[in-house]
């Protein structure tokens, strides 16, 4: 009888850890996604980035450097190996073409230049994309993380090297900041 009792702690103690393995793989798989949509829509970013540049170099001849920096900045975006590294270089590369696009108001033939406002819509319309790809995956980095870090489910974690995961974070404390708006 206690051979019994005890084969049956062990079966409810495996399905238990197996219960808690399988919501750790699940927790990293939506992670992963998550991470995959950021990279799917920083890359069609990357890809317009260039016609934009080609658009603006007719117009804007004082302002090589730039243009400079906004390519240099596409392809360190590119090249980022870790989270953290491309939080940083989307968020310089954000707030390069920004200045871009005030430097192209001081130029009425560009702001009136069909391509230039296509290419200025779909990276709008992609910059909200990425805001919402960044929520997501922020969201199933928490959910993976407090799974990682909360008892009982932290004793299969550790096990198992489930290691918690970087948020994509804003790096500039300058763009947490309520703009000012003044009429």
């Amino acid at each position: 009888m206690t051979g019994f009792i005890i084969l049956a702690i062990l079966v409810i103690v495996a399905v238990w850890a197996i219960s808690i393995y399988n919501r750790l793989i699940k927790g990293k798989n939506l992670v992963d996604e998550g991470w995959s949509n950021i990279d799917v829509q920083l890359k069609q970013r990357a890809n317009l980035i260039p016609n934009l540049i080609s658009t603006v170099k007719g117009y804007v001849t004082h302002e090589k450097n730039l243009l400079t920096q906004v390519t240099q900045l596409r392809n360190q975006s590119l090249n980022a190996s870790t989270v953290a590294e491309q939080g940083q270089a989307e968020n310089a590369l954000t707030q390069t073409l920004g200045r871009l696009f005030a430097v192209a108001e001081a130029y009425p033939d560009l702001k009136a230049n069909q391509q230039f406002l296509d290419v200025q819509q779909q990276l709008s319309q992609l910059e909200e994309k990425i805001q919402m790809a960044r929520r997501y995956y922020n969201g199933t980095v928490r959910s993976l993380n407090t799974l990682i870090e909360s008892f009982p489910s932290n004793i299969v974690a550790g096990r198992f090297n489930f290691t918690k995961r970087d948020f994509f974070e804003l790096e500039d404390t300058n763009d947490r900041k309520v703009p000012k708006v003044e009429f």
